[in-house]
């Protein structure tokens, strides 16, 4: 604050000069005004700012704000004083309380905004960050409300929220039902993704808003997160939290406007159709990362929350899915078995955790084919991820697996017919289908061949059941080359340093020796050495990854921050004929380049190389942030000079 001595000193400059006659208050605000923008040009342009020059200019505007103070009469100090009080109760007020009938009306009594003002809140049951080390899920529901003392009135009615303990409720000037709404979304997003919670909320219908000023505010959303994490709400990161399966895999993670409508029309659809009793097939289309995985999760969670609603719940009529929560939705739902296919190992288990920890989901829920193909009864919905995943009859993984395939095709259609395909298990077991697909993604000969699948989008039900999601812009930045593979492992490093869930994948183009013998190194390019993933499922997440590449099946499916793509000698580029081409001896994938002599197929190099370079498709569209690629082919790697810009 202002000291005696500076009052004096003020007192005695006025003193000597006639300023009352020449320095009206007008002109000591237009003064306050232009030393204050000679102060600011201090710290434009770049350059570090001239300490001395700083002090004359910032003493300027005090001398004159000083000055405008004496000359209209003000205490100076009581003005700071009362701005900074201003300031503090507009800032954001983290309020916390017990949640009881006598705490709440208690606590409505000390502020008119307690219930008459937008807010986001936190329930909890009082396990804080002690229980994150242990399997105990945290129960938490997060909610928005003009009218935060009745909104918890209505929660304490509610038998599902009689057991939480805590209320937490974010209050801020600056808030209207917009900002409300796109926090309400963030803080359930983050706390799905937490890992600790199990978060109560139901999904009726989080999407991606436009408002105004929607940046400045969700700026402030990572300063609301860190108080949370510091009073134990949260126990990782921002980064820890975005960069994990949890998170990206969410059936709370906010829908685009393309894939709101989408949702939307099926829901109803399959409404009307349970109705009916009657059959229906959908397909979804979409390119890599345009949110297919999540797209089903996103309705597996909407038709269970819609099943098993109460009528006691306080739903938000401004939702986009809450016209869905009626008791005769609830009616048509009642019975509904449900099921995920999921055909790779790795994605399957990822989505398990994030079915164990989300309430209504089951783990039991996901499947693969086979699960799917022995479980008793019909199931009423089946959703089927990377459908081109899905297997025709061929040599699988073990005789235990060729056993099961005759078996269950016997059980459902009365003999082993060798035509049949695991897309015709899904539609005998099932009632209504969701297919999601994406037919450029087929990466082994066993997988359903492209007729089939070309079929199957062909395929019309009584009405439009297909549905096309874009190709997404993989990347913010153009994809690297690099000249060596020691390049590109140093700059994944560093990557994953800077932001995470950074990894290098390669194609079939190296024997996988450290399989037997984990001191073998499979990939020795120049004096790089690297290993194979030692783990299958959920490899990105594992501890030795950042040091490991990865395979097709561990990564499709998922996304990562930054990619490094080894293209081995199995896919190569003759100059002279300007084409590419395969070198069978340098693919070391078995099932990849088997032949089918049940079905009489023989695959050729055309066929491999389809089947090669849609693996490199998937792996190369892996990178949100940026791609990083390395072609051991001396020809290739000159040919992607033309497309892909080298760093050395």
């Amino acid at each position: 604050m202002v000291s005696k001595a500076a009052h004096e000193t003020l007192a005695a400059f006025v003193a000597e000069r006639d300023w009352a006659q020449f320095h009206t208050p007008e002109n000591l605000a237009k003064s306050v005004a232009i030393e204050a923008g000679e102060l600011l040009e201090c710290f434009q342009w770049g350059a570090e700012p001239d300490p001395k020059r700083v002090r004359e200019e910032l003493a300027d505007v005090l001398t004159y704000c000083l000055l405008l103070a004496d000359r209209i009469g003000a205490d100076p100090e009581q003005i700071v004083l009362e701005k900074l009080e201003i300031t503090r109760k507009n800032m954001m007020n983290l309020a916390r309380l017990e949640f009881s009938q006598v705490a709440v009306t208690t606590w409505k009594s000390h502020d008119e905004k307690h219930a008459n003002w937008p807010v986001v809140y936190v329930l909890d049951d009082g396990n804080g960050a002690a229980h994150a080390s242990s399997n105990t899920l945290r129960d938490i529901y997060v909610g928005e409300t003009l009218n935060a003392a009745s909104r918890m009135h209505q929660h304490l009615k509610t038998p599902a929220k009689q057991h939480l303990k805590n209320i937490r409720v974010i209050i801020d000037e600056r808030f209207n039902k917009s900002v409300c709404l796109d926090l309400e979304s963030y803080l359930i997003k983050m706390m799905a993704g937490d890992g600790a919670n199990r978060v109560l909320n139901r999904n009726n219908g989080i999407t991606e808003t436009q408002y105004y000023q929607r940046e400045m505010y969700r700026e402030g959303f990572r300063n609301i997160f860190e108080r949370l994490k510091a009073e134990g709400v949260f126990t990782r990161s921002i980064p820890e939290i975005e960069n994990s399966d949890l998170f990206k895999l969410s059936p709370f993670k906010a829908l685009t406007e393309d894939q709101a409508n989408s949702v939307e029309e099926i829901v109803n659809g399959l409404l009307i159709d349970v109705e009916r009793n009657s059959k229906s097939t959908i397909v979804i289309q979409g390119d890599p990362g345009t949110g297919k995985t999540v797209m089903a999760i996103y309705m597996i969670k909407l038709l269970i929350d819609i099943k098993t609603f109460t009528s006691l719940e306080d739903l938000d009529s401004d939702l986009r899915f809450s016209n869905f929560f009626t008791e005769r939705n609830q009616r048509l739902l009642h019975d509904l078995r449900i099921g995920l296919v999921v055909p790779q190992q790795s994605l399957r288990k990822s989505i398990k955790i994030v079915f164990a920890k989300t309430p209504g989901l089951q783990p039991s829920m996901v499947m693969d084919p086979f699960k799917v193909g022995e479980a008793e009864g019909i199931f009423d919905l089946l959703l089927v991820d990377e459908t081109h995943r899905l297997n025709q009859r061929a040599n699988q993984a073990g005789a235990i697996l060729n056993t099961k395939f005759a078996t269950i095709t016997s059980e459902l259609f009365g003999s082993d017919d060798k035509s049949k395909t695991q897309l015709d298990w899904i539609r005998a077991k099932s009632r209504h289908q969701i297919f999601l697909l994406d037919a450029a993604q087929s990466v082994r000969p066993a997988d359903l061949p492209t007729e089939l699948l070309s079929g199957l989008v062909a395929t019309r039900a009584h009405r439009d059941g297909i549905f096309n999601f874009g190709l997404r812009c993989v990347s913010k930045r153009d994809p690297i080359s690099c000249l060596t593979v020691a390049h590109m492992r140093d700059q994944i490093f560093q990557r994953n340093a800077e932001v995470g869930l950074s990894r290098m994948v390669a194609g079939f183009a190296f024997p996988w020796k450290s399989k037997k013998d984990r001191n073998e190194f499979d990939i020795e390019i120049g004096q790089t050495q690297l290993r194979w993933n030692s783990v299958i499922a959920d490899w990105i997440s594992s501890s030795k990854a950042l040091e490991e590449v990865g395979s097709i099946h561990t990564v499709q499916g998922y996304d990562l921050n930054y990619v490094g793509v080894i293209i081995g000698l199995d896919l190569r580029f003759d100059p002279e004929r300007r084409r590419l081409f395969i070198d069978r001896n340098s693919y070391f994938d078995k099932k990849g380049k088997e032949n089918n002599p049940v079905l009489g197929r023989k695959y050729s190099d055309d066929d491999l190389l389809r089947f090669i370079t849609q693996i490199y498709a998937v792996l190369m569209t892996r990178g949100i942030r940026g791609t990083y690629v390395y072609a051991c082919d001396p020809g290739l790697r000159e040919y992607l000079k033309v497309f892909i810009p080298t760093r050395s």
